[in-house]
């Protein structure tokens, strides 16, 4: 049995990292718990006390304890789910995101000097092992599978956005260059300009790997958002990480003010199709059309984002 091996590995990599230093994580006033909670809130749209206690199996009466000191400091708020008065929604404020940056960037900086005493033609078997041991893990025990997370993109993301949907719509439909090159620019324009209360990319990452994408823009409509760029990896379908792709970046354009969302698709792709009606979307016009290399039908998609409008 590898017992004493994990035992002795926890302990080896705890100390590597300096999760026990002083109590605190990453030199910031929070512990390795607090620091947990503080990522699962800005990072997954699911944000109800009983999904954290579930995520990170917390005792409920410590975790509440926890979420009373963040909205002490003004890290948080509480208030019922709105999807259900039973449920508290827990909300970072302005302070709190700040907390949550701050918590990331030190932790890049930390594991980013870790790695880099690795020699580089090392680096791959060390990944590699890493993955390994996850998955092992995760198959052995229900409770260590991974959860998908949706996040913000960092650095090299949004190159792997227009890679992966030339790559993919290429291997499932034959569309050619043209269509990597739309994405591109569509990609270059976010980048050089959004307004990030108005406008989002999410990334959603299971397993330490992007798998899939979405974006929320201004549209030429007055008080419209247009969604753009939804893809889900093949190997992360099926397990309805694309409706959470969706259903955020609609909470979202609802939240920044919004009265609509619109997209546009092509009637190929059938489950994307599946997924934007089972959001609420109605398709409201479509047209014959060449692009990409293959005779395709654009659709035109429509969701009204105003209270009390039947979805």
């Amino acid at each position: 049995m590898p017992i004493q091996e994990i035992r002795a590995f926890n302990r080896f990599y705890t100390n590597v990292i300096g999760a026990l230093d002083y109590g605190k994580h990453l030199y910031t006033p929070y512990t390795l718990t607090e620091s947990r909670v503080l990522y699962e809130l800005a990072h997954s749209p699911r944000t109800d006390a009983a999904d954290l206690r579930g995520a990170l199996s917390l005792d409920a009466g410590y975790l509440s304890r926890l979420l009373a000191g963040f909205e002490r400091d003004g890290l948080v708020v509480r208030a019922p789910s709105e999807r259900d008065p039973r449920r508290q929604r827990i909300t970072l404020t302005d302070r709190g995101r700040q907390a949550a940056a701050l918590l990331d960037e030190r932790s890049r900086q930390a594991v980013g000097t870790l790695v880099a005493g690795v020699p580089e033609a090392e680096r791959g078997r060390l990944t590699e092992a890493l993955r390994t041991v996850r998955g092992i893990l995760s198959t052995a025990s229900p409770a260590c599978r991974a959860e998908p997370v949706l996040r913000e993109p960092g650095p090299g993301d949004l190159g792997w956005i227009v890679q992966r949907h030339g790559a993919l719509y290429a291997a499932e439909y034959g569309w050619n260059a043209d269509f990597e090159g739309l994405v591109a620019r569509i990609v270059a324009d976010f980048a050089q300009g959004h307004d990030p209360r108005l406008e989002r990319v999410w990334i959603a990452e299971l397993d330490g790997r992007p798998v899939g994408s979405v974006m929320c823009v201004r549209d030429d409509a007055p008080a419209t958002a247009r969604l753009r760029l939804l893809l889900v990896e093949p190997d992360a379908r099926g397990h309805g990480l694309g409706d959470m792709l969706v259903r955020t970046a609609v909470d979202f354009a609802r939240e920044a003010g919004y009265r609509d969302m619109v997209l546009w698709t092509n009637d190929v792709l059938a489950g994307a199709r599946r997924i934007y009606q089972r959001a609420g979307f109605t398709l409201v016009a479509e047209k014959p059309h060449r692009s990409y290399g293959a005779d395709l039908v654009g659709q035109d998609w429509r969701l009204s984002l105003q209270e009390g409008t039947d979805r």
